[in-house]
C-alpha cells in the first residue's frame, strides 16, 4: 500500500465507512441472511465520528480500512476493504486503535472477533480469553480476545 496513513474519520463519511464494513464482512462468503442479521453491527455512525472514536486507513489515495474504539477501550470494529487486504491497512489500524484506547485510559482492548479475523488478532499479539455471545447473531459465539495496552510497542 503506498502513501500509508491513518487519520480520524471525517464528518460525512459514515455511509462510505459502513459500506466498507459490509464489503469486508461479505468477503468471507457469508450468505445474504447472515449479512442482513449482522447489518446493525457493521454501522459506522456520524455520532461516533464526531466523538473521535473512528479511524480510517488510507492507501493508494483511497480509504482502505476503518476501525472504531468504544468508550471502554474495546475494539468495536476493524474492517479492511477486500482490495486492500494484505497490504498493511489492518496492522496500521490496529496500532492506531490501540493508541487511541490507551490515550483514553484503557489498560486492555477487548476484541470480539469474527472467526475469519481471529488469526489476525493473534498475530497482533492479542490473547484469546474465551468464547462470547455474538453481538449480531443470537446463539452464535465468537472468539473474545484481549490486547494488553500496557505493552510498550504495538505491532
Amino acid at each position: 500500500m503506498s502513501e500509508n496513513a491513518v487519520r480520524s474519520a471525517w464528518t460525512g463519511e459514515a455511509h462510505i465507512l459502513t459500506a466498507l464494513c459490509v464489503r469486508s464482512k461479505a468477503h468471507w462468503g457469508y450468505d445474504d441472511a447472515f449479512m442482513r442479521a449482522c447489518q446493525g453491527s457493521l454501522v459506522v455512525t456520524e455520532a461516533d465520528i464526531a466523538l473521535g472514536r473512528v479511524l480510517v486507513a488510507i492507501g493508494d489515495r483511497r480509504i482502505a480500512g476503518v476501525a472504531r474504539v468504544e468508550p471502554d477501550g474495546e475494539l468495536g470494529l476493524l474492517f479492511v476493504d477486500p482490495a486492500a487486504m494484505g497490504r498493511g491497512a489492518g496492522r496500521m489500524l490496529f496500532a492506531a486503535a490501540a493508541d487511541l484506547a490507551r490515550s483514553r485510559g484503557a489498560r486492555a482492548m477487548p476484541i470480539l472477533a469474527d472467526p475469519n479475523a481471529a488469526p489476525f488478532y493473534a498475530r497482533m499479539g492479542a490473547r484469546l480469553v474465551s468464547q462470547a455471545p455474538s453481538d449480531a447473531i443470537p446463539g452464535r459465539t465468537l472468539p473474545l480476545y484481549e490486547y494488553d495496552l500496557t505493552q510498550k510497542e504495538t505491532p
